[in-house]
Formats: C-alpha cells, sequence, structure tokens
C-alpha cells in the first residue's frame, strides 16, 4: 500500500483545482446550515431532517472533493471516498430512525403522566 506524502504533493491545475474549491466550499455550507438547522427548529422531528440532509449531503462534497484532489496526486482512481460515502448511505438512515423512535418513546412517557 503506497501512503500519498502530504509533503510533496504536485500543484493542482485549474481544472481540478476550481471543483475542488467549490465542492468543499459548498460542503462546509450544507454542513453549516444543516448545524444551524440543529439548533433552530423546534422539536426533534424536525431537528433531526436539518443535519442529517445537511451532514450528509456536506459530507458527500468533501468526499468528492478529497477524491478528485487524491486521485490526482496518485495518477489513478481512489475509491476509499466512495466507500465512505457508501458506509453514509447505510448508516445516516438508520441513525436517524433510531433517533425519531427515542423521541417518540420520550413523547408516549409525556403524554401518560
Amino acid at each position: 500500500m503506497n501512503l500519498i506524502d502530504l509533503n510533496n504533493l504536485p500543484d493542482l491545475p485549474g481544472g481540478i483545482a476550481l471543483p475542488v474549491a467549490l465542492l468543499l466550499v459548498a460542503g462546509s455550507l450544507l454542513t453549516l446550515i444543516g448545524s444551524f438547522g440543529l439548533l433552530r427548529l423546534p422539536n426533534i422531528y424536525a431537528r433531526i431532517h436539518a443535519p442529517t440532509m445537511g451532514a450528509t449531503l456536506g459530507l458527500y462534497c468533501i468526499l468528492a472533493a478529497l477524491g478528485l484532489t487524491a486521485s490526482f496526486a496518485v495518477q489513478r482512481p481512489v475509491l476509499q471516498p466512495l466507500v465512505i460515502a457508501v458506509f453514509m448511505v447505510l448508516t445516516s438512515p438508520v441513525t436517524a430512525v433510531l433517533l425519531m423512535q427515542a423521541g417518540l418513546y420520550r413523547d408516549r412517557k409525556r403524554m401518560e403522566k
């Protein structure tokens, strides 16, 4: 397994640097907006949606930027970001459903009192 020497990376050409920069900015903004949604929305059901969608879409943008940069650096396709994205597709909905069930359980307990 060849590791990438981060001190000796080649300069990215403009055709790669611009999409990478745009993906990083978009990913950061989407994640930030999702975090604000977590703080601002009124109940747990609304709060689940914003960070789940925002963080997931933001992560996909950042992973795409990572894939472009790493693939250019090693001059071959790098598949690790794709594996991370697949893992997120599989685990993010499960986490959201579990949090939603916890909210329902808490609301039912409040109604019984």
